[in-house]
């Protein structure tokens, strides 16, 4: 929800890579930004709109972006494909930091207006589990971020460290950041940020993609 500058270039980047888009706004002329080639649909409307809603998909959407220009639309509207329409991975852009914070805590991801808004917001609609968040001069060490799978939770971190051989910098678990202790329990919907070096980042995704068992191979 949103053809602005953020929501058209997620529109075009997800459609690149192989996925199926419908964009609504409520301004028809904003559709000109998703450019000749966009094949997706293409909604007039209000994204809060039930109606408006069902006419672009979201009954069978995997992903929901809000992404207008209003906090309040973009709330209301993350909360209706989450709530109502059951959407698995839902994030609203939020310019208000207070009301973001809050809504960090209902489990829907919100995004500042900074300039890594896309790849932010392109990580959480796909749901990717290990991603790299920073990179020493040297290239050495980095720090990645990882988000917590299924088969993790209720495993104690240090079980996850040692099948990995990462160690945990800090933890997001509701939106807030916090420093693990040793017996830090993994819970759904943490997220890990994870020093590593290159030399076990493979290790670090198969560890997080076949759980337990895999991590002990």
């Amino acid at each position: 929800m949103g053809c602005g500058r953020v929501g058209s270039a997620i529109a075009r980047r997800l459609e690149e890579v192989g996925h199926s888009v419908a964009v609504i706004d409520q301004d028809p002329a904003a559709f000109r930004r998703l450019g000749p080639d966009f094949t997706g649909r293409q909604v007039t409307g209000r994204g809060f709109d039930r109606q408006t809603l069902l006419d672009a998909g979201i009954d069978s959407a995997g992903a929901f972006a809000a992404v207008s220009s209003g906090d309040n639309s973009n709330i209301i509207s993350a909360r209706v494909a989450r709530e109502t329409f059951g959407v698995q991975h839902v994030v609203a852009r939020i310019y208000d930091e207070k009301r973001a914070e809050v809504y960090e805590r209902m489990g829907i991801p919100t995004v500042a207006t900074v300039p890594w808004t896309v790849e932010r917001l392109l990580r959480e609609l796909l749901a990717v589990k290990v991603s790299e968040l920073w990179r020493e001069p040297t290239g050495t060490v980095l720090l990645m971020r990882v988000t917590v799978t299924e088969s993790w939770v209720g495993r104690r971190l240090t079980e996850f460290e040692a099948a990995t051989g990462a160690r945990a910098a800090w933890l997001v678990r509701f939106g807030e950041s916090q420093l693990p202790t040793a017996g830090t329990v993994l819970q759904d919907g943490d997220q890990l940020a994870l020093a590593a070096t290159d030399e076990i980042s493979a290790r670090v995704h198969d560890v997080v993609e076949s759980g337990p068992q895999g991590g002990e191979h």
